[in-house]
């Protein structure tokens, strides 16, 4: 089945990653009508596939020939397309910003989870070679995660780059109020380092929670206080010990603490054989622009490692989008997986099948939520000091 797609914003992802993979799936996206408020992207992009300029959003929605909408963009608008789609029953792909409110914006969750349609949220790190291959390394050579690092540099450059790509700031100065209004509007870097830092660290924490598989009980953090300066974010993550460990690992935990000796840490009790102590994964997750953006070279030099992964039985580092290098027992083990399909084709590729499926599956938007609230509960804890259950 082909989908007839509508394009809401094109964003800046759109030339390295939706146009080639909206290309290369021609056989199952027909895209008919293109919204951009950039002229020229949308001119470009109207020539590239054939479609219809609009005007607006709620002129593309109302359509009879649109299956469904891709919001590409983040921007003023924030969720009013969405919400238009969901009245004309349309499904959507979100790849605009993961910097749901909690609060004020259940009212947008109960609409998309009423209306009825497929809603996916875009996580392209989820997809990416190196991490499926990471997922398969985990359930087969590595085991499980115990301890995740992962750290994400960004440039004041690059921020600047995309704000004055989009405008929101301008634009929002004459627009609907949001909860960002009442932040300083007089730095167009001060605006973009702060939601594009929020972004990075919400796909960041779904990336821990994917990797891991499981979703974590606390987290922790002395400095993510949003009053402060956004040049550096690190926050702390526990996870609970998965509900489908094996049962040798529980019996192999059990049997350690009965062999152990009762005083060997008189500070703590040991737990009963019924209720073994299964080791649980932390993760460590910063973000930062702190090198200015005229220091080029230092930016460049010596980038960490997107992710690295201490599992049970080895270690492995990973270099989006397709490098995997990891150890075991038997050495060290490189992997280039630059064949593999392209990150956008197996985004929209999944997309495809959650629309025409016959089973509805929101854990895209249950997913993006659950990160926005941890962020959340990370500025809690930078601000009350304690760590905070979740």
């Amino acid at each position: 089945m082909k989908l007839r797609v509508g394009l809401i914003g094109l964003g800046d992802h759109w030339q390295t990653m939706h146009r080639p993979a909206l290309r290369m799936l021609s056989e199952r996206f027909d895209v008919r009508a293109i919204y951009c408020s950039v002229a020229k992207l949308a001119e470009n992009a109207v020539t590239d596939f054939q479609a219809d300029p609009v005007d607006g959003y709620q002129t593309m929605v109302a359509r009879d020939d649109i299956d469904a909408v891709l919001i590409l963009e983040q921007t003023w608008l924030k969720h009013l397309p969405a919400l238009a789609a969901c009245s004309q029953g349309k499904a959507i792909y979100w790849a605009s910003g993961l910097d749901f409110d909690p609060v004020e914006d259940a009212e947008f969750k109960r609409c998309v989870e009423d209306s009825g349609i497929a809603f996916m949220a875009s996580f392209p790190r989820r997809f990416a070679p190196a991490t499926l291959r990471l997922k398969e390394l985990i359930a087969t050579n590595l085991g499980a995660p115990r301890l995740l690092f992962c750290h994400k540099r960004l440039s004041l450059l690059e921020q600047q780059t995309r704000l004055s790509r989009r405008g929101d700031s301008v634009r929002r100065s004459g627009g609907e109020k949001s909860r960002d209004d009442t932040r300083p509007t007089n730095s167009h870097g001060h605006v973009d380092a702060q939601a594009t830092m929020r972004n990075e660290l919400i796909e960041l924490i779904d990336w821990c929670n994917y990797v891991v598989g499981g979703k974590p009980e606390s987290v922790m953090s002395a400095n993510c206080s949003p009053d402060t300066e956004w040049d550096y974010r690190a926050l702390s993550l526990r996870f609970s010990p998965p509900s489908n460990t094996p049962i040798q690992l529980r019996k192999a935990a059990a049997k350690q603490w009965e062999t152990r000796s009762p005083h060997s840490f008189p500070q703590y009790s040991a737990p009963t054989p019924a209720e073994p102590a299964i080791p649980v994964a932390t993760a460590q997750i910063s973000c930062g622009n702190y090198i200015p953006a005229k220091w080029q070279e230092a930016i460049g030099f010596r980038p960490p490692a997107g992710m690295q992964v201490c599992c049970e039985h080895g270690v492995a580092f990973i270099d989006l989008p397709g490098t995997l290098v990891w150890f075991d027992d038997a050495g060290r083990h490189q992997e280039s997986l630059e064949s593999e399909s392209p990150v956008g084709e197996k985004i929209l590729g999944q997309f495809h099948r959650a629309v025409t499926s016959l089973v509805r599956n929101l854990s895209g938007l249950e997913d993006a939520f659950r990160a926005a609230t941890i962020l959340k509960a990370a500025e809690l804890s930078s601000e009350s000091g304690h760590r905070i259950e979740l």
